[in-house]
């Protein structure tokens, strides 16, 4: 068989292949090499930095799991060893994912809710929203650090500002309180670190809510106050529904981001308590801890990954289960 007969064939196979049921659904029938050579081309130095800066580090913590390493030595083989000592024999781990379970539970719906109050205040004709967006806006743009030292100051029990409003409230009221020890107490430090998360991040959420509120019909509004629907009524059947895929978009990432919550706990709590009763401790407090203080590289990667594990499993559940209180369109019937 010549060869301009064999490259016929395989040219008609081809065509067969991507004009297939099975071929259209994978988009071969729409895949023309010579078109998209120029795209690859102008794809590959992302591509070539997402393999070289994400993809092959993961699978290099992966591998480094399955081995004990301190830095100074040479790795050991220690198979499932850093797994199972995590989930049945370390007694700080359980403490660390309940602190972080906290975090989500008391930081996510804070932002959300308080985000979309504000963008609801914001999205109005009144005069001077820009500068308002911008100020409620600065916060994300602030240095963690920075404003985790601020924090630091307003809740210092002995002349911090907080501190100030229990002394006065208890000389008004002629109660016998007292402020806690904010970053120091056991109860009080993790409630003060969400606040400060909030703080930072409520102004993205805001704005993100905002765009969702300005892609929603004007004319919805005016039939429900037609309909004689008072802003509340409004609020709970128009507003709600048709910004939950920004409610499901924002809930995802903010569920990631808690659950990577560092460097509040680290600096607000790293000197005031949080380390010697692990209050604050978060995972990847404790991720850090394990690799740099404690020089156990296979335990922390073995955590980042049962890490990975949670968020993955979580987000999967509720990428399942938005179909039920996500609406990605008005019915129109």
């Amino acid at each position: 068989m010549s060869t301009k007969t064999q490259d016929i064939q395989t040219s008609t196979l081809t065509n067969t292949i991507r004009q297939s049921a099975f071929g259209r659904w994978l988009g071969l029938d729409r895949w023309n090499p010579q078109q998209q050579s120029v795209a690859y081309l102008f794809l590959l130095p992302s591509l070539l930095g997402f393999l070289l800066f994400v993809i092959l580090p993961a699978l290099g913590s992966l591998a480094l799991s399955f081995f004990e390493w301190k830095l100074t030595n040479t790795p050991t083989y220690v198979g499932l060893d850093n797994y199972v000592d995590l989930l049945t024999k370390d007694p700080i781990f359980p403490l660390v994912l309940g602190n972080t379970i906290f975090y989500v539970f008391a930081i996510v719906p804070m932002q959300l809710i308080i985000g979309l109050l504000m963008a609801v205040a914001l999205n109005t004709g009144l005069r001077g929203l820009g500068i308002y967006r911008v100020i409620y806006f600065m916060p994300v743009v602030t240095n963690v650090v920075a404003a985790a030292m601020v924090f630091q100051w307003l809740f210092n029990q002995d002349f911090g500002l907080v501190s100030s409003w229990v002394w006065q409230f208890a000389d008004a009221t002629g109660w016998n309180v007292q402020p806690p020890n904010w970053l120091a107490d056991p109860f009080w430090s993790k409630p003060t670190v969400a606040v400060l998360t909030v703080w930072k991040n409520v102004g993205f959420t805001m704005v993100i809510y905002l765009a969702g509120l300005q892609g929603i019909p004007e004319e919805l509004y005016e039939a429900a106050r037609v309909d004689g629907a008072n802003a509340w009524n409004r609020f709970r059947n128009i507003t709600i529904p048709l910004v939950s895929p920004t409610t499901f978009f924002l809930l995802i990432i903010q569920m990631i981001g808690a659950f990577q919550l560092f460097a509040e706990p680290f600096v607000m709590t790293r000197v005031g308590g949080g380390e010697p009763l692990q209050a604050t401790l978060s995972i990847v407090y404790y991720i850090y801890q394990n690799a740099f203080n404690y020089q156990k590289m296979g335990t922390a990667a073995a955590i980042s990954w049962v890490l990975f594990g949670i968020i993955f499993v979580i987000t999967v559940f509720q990428l399942r289960f938005q179909r039920r209180w996500v609406h990605y369109e008005v019915d129109e019937s």
